[in-house]
């Protein structure tokens, strides 16, 4: 249930034990527990971004554990449900850095199908319990993708929220790719210099000047 384009590009990331360690975690997991997100939005990502459309990244950590919230991209909700305190403060950043109104929802799909990959260095987790998913596989999956998109394509912005997202600068040519790194969004850390960050039309600026359409923003 992943896009062909990524199929291809991960192809040997997918015979390595650990994803059929990862699948069985999830099988004996959805036993017990409510999982996020529903089984059909795990790769909503690269379903939504093929891996030779990606223009920018955003890294997320893990998915919302809240019902009906997480549907596969980072930060997004779905059409009608109430906005978490990150993507408020996200869409405050938008608003302030290109001019634009202000969301009427915190659906994201529109960024995914412009190129950005809305990631999470995890792709699910239990309902109520954030990190719980943590160390099980997902993150070495989600390294790979971002070296292999750092190592195999070019002009890609890389947008990394928080320290954990910071980190994986290491993993990210900076001669070929444009790196922003800010606090994260989160009321916790967001005026510590994620506000003012500008990270939209800094990621336009860079695309332009490499002959890139730039990205859409505006929802």
């Amino acid at each position: 249930m992943i896009h062909e384009s990524w199929k291809e590009a991960l192809k040997s990331e997918f015979t390595h034990p650990y994803m059929e360690e990862l699948k069985a975690f999830l099988v004996e997991e959805k036993k017990n527990y409510t999982v996020f997100p529903q089984g059909n939005h795990i790769f909503n990502a690269f379903n939504s971004t093929p891996f030779n459309a990606v223009k920018a990244v955003i890294l997320g950590q893990d998915p919302y554990h809240g019902p009906s919230q997480a549907h596969g991209l980072s930060f997004s909700v779905q059409n009608g449900i109430p906005l978490p305190p990150s993507l408020q403060n996200i869409f405050k950043e938008l608003v302030s850095d290109i001019g634009c109104p202000y969301p009427k929802s915190g659906d994201l799909s529109h960024w995914a199908k412009e190129g950005v990959l809305l990631l999470n260095t995890l792709l699910t987790v239990r309902a109520g319990e954030p990190f719980s998913h943590k160390e099980r596989g997902w993150e070495r999956f989600t390294d790979q993708v971002i070296r292999t998109l750092s190592d195999e394509r070019e002009h890609i912005v890389f947008i990394l929220w928080g320290a954990p997202a910071g980190k994986k600068a290491a993993l990210i040519d900076g001669n070929k790719h444009l790196i922003l790194k800010a606090p994260h969004p989160s009321p916790l850390s967001s005026y510590r210099g994620f506000f003012g960050s500008k990270p939209f039309s800094r990621t336009n600026d860079y695309l332009s000047h490499w002959g890139i359409k730039p990205i859409q923003w505006q929802l």
